[in-house]
């Protein structure tokens, strides 16, 4: 394939939307382990989730066997405001790394979002509404999540209440007042406004706050509050599933031009867009009709898939979640303030997980100024200032792409581009005066997450 036998930006017509979404579950011979009660340690039945998640997002959350679920007419026509997204050819990189490698990048960040999440956040928004509640509860690490829910809530009349990670919402500012425009409110996490914040605040004063500290709290709050629930970003089994609209539309695309990837790339936190782009490509190699190289890629100073343990665990650090068997770090890990991107979870979906621990994909771990040295030099050469989140998935594309230039292998790479850095400025100034800095937790840094995963055996 000559480099220019495909268009710059491959866009699908806005009749070949995907309409349904597709469930990799379905597919896999060994199932996700099931969520369980962390009283009771038994599988969560419909009943048990109801009081936290809106019930067609339970039944989602629950269906391991129907491989498509048609996506609402009214989620459909609002894709419509911004997908489909580019598929697009990466030249200006190819010229720059001087590499026979093909490199192409989903885009998802061209709505006012700045992210992929919108995917979900509508979808849940939608059976929120649909449900007749009043309003719902998030929580939100760099704030992408947070926007997203903002935006789908004020399109249908929703309330939202944002729990923002603490340092995060200090850092960047102008992203919670993205969410205020949409009438959102937006708190920093932990707080002093729930029962678990204020024990969390007790117990780790000055505490910079964690993705699992926020997520309890929104949970108080929607399960104290009537005619509120509780909605989740990423790891869920049901975000994954509304996120597969980027891998089908990416498939779609390199069916129409007959791309074939060999390289699968995305940045790993909680596993929403690294999840929602391999999905079909992970179908397809479940089912043994092809075969990928798929590579999560974390940050080194949060590393649940290359140095967590495969366990069940807490999905919150108040412990009022359901259990998750995951790769974890322990649910009390809080990653360095440091860290500039979002991918701060303490654990990773159980459906990556349980893909990863049968062999399916690989994950690496990357410092974070190796990141923005990679960033910068995509923003350089092709116009576009990524996400401090994506950029992890940048720095292994790019590093595929130079063992090519080394071996002369002409290999394709498929990378996801969750969205833009302008919210992130804070993390540029900080690596262009030089004054970024690597945190690698120790081995005893952590042992202390690690003593804090129960001891369970199912």
């Amino acid at each position: 394939m000559s480099k220019f036998e495909v268009p710059y930006k491959i866009y699908l017509d806005e009749n070949e939307i995907p309409q349904s979404w597709y469930n990799v579950r379905a597919d896999m011979k060994n199932k996700p382990a099931p969520l369980i009660h962390p009283g009771t340690l038994q599988p969560l039945k419909f009943e048990d989730m109801q009081p936290i998640f809106c019930d067609e997002l339970i039944r989602q959350e629950l269906d391991d066997v129907n491989p498509y679920i048609p996506i609402p007419q009214e989620v459909q026509d609002f894709y419509k405001m911004y997908r489909p997204s580019p598929l697009t050819h990466a030249v200006f990189l190819e010229k720059a790394l001087d590499t026979p490698a093909h490199i192409f990048y989903k885009f998802e960040g061209n709505n006012t979002s700045g992210s992929h999440k919108l995917n979900s956040a509508i979808a849940q928004a939608y059976y929120a509404k649909k449900q007749g509640l009043k309003g719902v509860t998030t929580e939100t690490g760099a704030g992408q999540w947070g926007t997203a829910l903002s935006m789908a809530c004020s399109y249908f009349g929703l309330d939202c209440k944002v729990f923002m990670v603490k340092v995060s919402y200090e850092q960047k500012p102008f992203r919670r007042e993205v969410m205020r425009t949409y009438g959102a409110s937006v708190t920093p996490s932990p707080s002093m406004d729930t029962n678990i914040g204020r024990k969390i605040n007790e117990e780790f004063p000055g505490t910079t706050g964690s993705l699992g500290c926020a997520i309890s709290e929104a949970v108080e709050a929607a399960t104290s509050t009537p005619g509120y629930r509780y909605e989740l970003g990423s790891v869920l089994n049901q975000v994954l599933l509304h996120q597969s609209i980027i891998g089908l539309e990416t498939k779609a695309a390199c069916d129409k031009y007959g791309i074939k990837p060999d390289i699968i790339i995305g940045c790993a936190g909680g596993g929403s867009n690294l999840g929602g782009l391999i999905s079909p490509f992970m179908g397809e190699k479940l089912r043994g009709e092809a075969d990928y190289q798929i590579i999560a890629v974390e940050p080194a100073s949060c590393p649940s898939l290359t140095r967590g343990k495969f366990a069940y665990d807490f999905c919150d650090t108040g412990k009022v979640c359901p259990m998750a068997k995951m790769y974890t770090l322990g649910h009390d890990f809080i990653p360095s303030a440091n860290h500039a991107g979002g991918l701060r979870y303490h654990g990773m979906s159980p459906v990556l997980s349980q893909l990863y621990h049968d062999g399916y994909m690989e994950a690496r771990a990357v410092e974070q100024t190796s990141v923005f040295e990679a960033a910068v030099q995509f923003a350089r050469v092709e116009g576009i200032l990524p996400a401090p989140e994506s950029s992890h998935a940048i720095r292994a594309a790019i590093d595929e792409a130079l063992k090519c230039k080394e071996t002369g292998e002409e290999k394709t790479i498929i990378l996801g581009l969750t969205g833009t850095g302008y919210f992130d400025l804070k993390a540029y100034e900080q690596y262009n005066n030089g004054t970024m800095s690597d945190y690698i937790p120790t081995d005893e840094d952590l042992a202390k997450g690690f003593a804090t995963i129960p001891d369970i055996n199912l």
